[in-house]
């Protein structure tokens, strides 16, 4: 597998190893040892599936502490424009975030550390999205911030007139008026 770093420290794109022939493919999709030799020792609890329409906009979630997650995500059927947001307090980067496209045929992953929000766009008329958490899910300590938020300086690529979003995320405070319960001292994972 390949590392890809972005512009936020811990934030990567995975690009797994692909053999092809006249069959079709393989590739290794996840080895703990390889994660943890060239990205950081993560030790995953919990895998997540979600299949959407186009239009649908998920995000930007975390679990507050100390339920905080880490996530591993990929999208296995159609296309979704992934996003991470810096949401550290006193972190160089925060406020920023790094995108990146995942498809059923370019087969990236994209990891998102601790102390980031995590949200994607279906790009293509149906995704498949899995991802891989580092702590199971508490539904008291779900949080967010606004996908729609205009500051972040997001392209979702799906005009806002598409966009379907569920009540909850419709619900969840703009960066400024978010108080954040991270720091930009805790661990990444």
């Amino acid at each position: 597998m390949e590392v890809i770093q972005t512009n936020i420290e811990g934030v990567v794109i995975i690009e797994p190893r692909l053999f092809k022939d006249d069959r079709g493919y393989f590739f290794e999709s996840y080895s703990e040892r390889d994660f943890n030799c060239q990205v950081g020792e993560i030790h995953f609890v919990q895998d997540n599936e979600s299949k959407s329409s186009y239009g649908v906009m998920r995000g930007l979630h975390f679990q507050r502490p100390p339920f905080t997650q880490s996530k591993l995500v990929r999208c296995v059927k159609g296309a979704v424009l992934d996003v991470a947001v810096d949401i550290r307090k006193g972190s160089p980067t925060y406020g920023q975030h790094v995108a990146v496209e995942l498809t059923e045929d370019n087969h990236r992953q994209f990891f998102i550390p601790r102390g980031f929000a995590h949200g994607f766009a279906v790009l293509s008329p149906e995704a498949i999205f899995q991802y891989k958490c580092d702590n199971f899910y508490h539904p008291e300590a779900d949080g967010g911030i606004s996908i729609l938020d205009t500051s972040l300086g997001i392209d979702w690529r799906i005009p806002t007139d598409h966009a379907i979003l569920s009540e909850k995320d419709t619900k969840h405070p703009l960066l400024k008026d978010f108080d954040s319960p991270f720091s930009v001292h805790e661990p990444l994972y």
